[in-house]
C-alpha cells in the first residue's frame, strides 16, 4: 500500500517514500536516522565553508583543537578516539596543525611508539578566538528552535547515541 507523501518532508524523504512506500519498512525510523546523517553533514559543511575557513581549519582540525583545549594533552590514540577520527586521519590532521604551530607532538619516554599531542600557545589562542564565533554559528543552526526544543533535540540525540553504543 503506497503511503501518501507528507508535504513537510524533504525532497529526498519524499522520493524515498515514493520509491519504497509499497514495502513493509519502518519509514519513521529510516527517516529519523537518515535525517541525523543529513543534519550532521549539512552543519559540518556549512561550518567548514564559513567560520572554520576563516581560520583555515577542517572539521577534523577544529575538533582536534577543541578536544585538546577542553581535555588537555593526550596520547594520539586517545585523541583519535575522542575526535572520532581514525589514527591515520588524525596523524594527517596533527601534522597540518603542527605545521601551523597550533599543536606539538612529544614522544613518550617509556614507549617511543606513543606520542602525546598538546596545544601550543598559538593553538590555544586560535581556539579561544574561534570558539565564540563557532558558538554563534551553532546558535544560527538551531535559531528557529525554542530553548525547550533545543533541549529536547539534545536529549533525543543522546538517546540515539547511547543506542548506537557511543558516549
Amino acid at each position: 500500500m503506497q503511503q501518501r507523501a507528507d508535504p513537510r518532508l524533504l525532497d529526498a524523504e519524499r522520493l524515498t517514500q515514493e520509491r519504497l512506500g509499497d514495502r513493509p519498512l519502518d519509514f519513521d525510523s529510516m527517516l529519523a536516522v537518515s535525517n541525523i546523517y543529513r543534519a550532521a553533514t549539512a552543519v559540518r559543511r556549512r561550518a567548514e565553508k564559513g567560520v572554520l575557513s576563516e581560520f583555515g581549519l577542517s572539521w577534523g582540525g577544529f575538533t582536534t583543537l577543541w578536544v585538546l583545549w577542553v581535555w588537555g594533552e593526550m596520547q594520539s590514540a586517545d585523541l583519535a578516539e575522542e575526535c572520532d577520527l581514525s589514527k591515520g586521519t588524525l596523524t594527517g590532521v596533527v601534522k597540518t596543525l603542527e605545521k601551523r604551530g597550533f599543536v606539538q607532538r612529544t614522544a613518550v619516554e617509556a614507549d617511543r611508539r606513543k606520542v602525546i599531542v598538546s596545544l601550543t600557545d598559538a593553538g590555544r589562542d586560535a581556539i579561544e578566538q574561534l570558539f565564540p564565533r563557532f558558538n554563534l554559528y551553532e546558535g544560527e543552526m538551531v535559531g528557529d528552535l525554542s530553548t525547550g526544543e533545543k533541549q529536547a533535540l539534545a536529549e533525543l540525540l543522546r538517546r540515539v547515541i547511547v543506542a548506537a553504543g557511543s558516549d
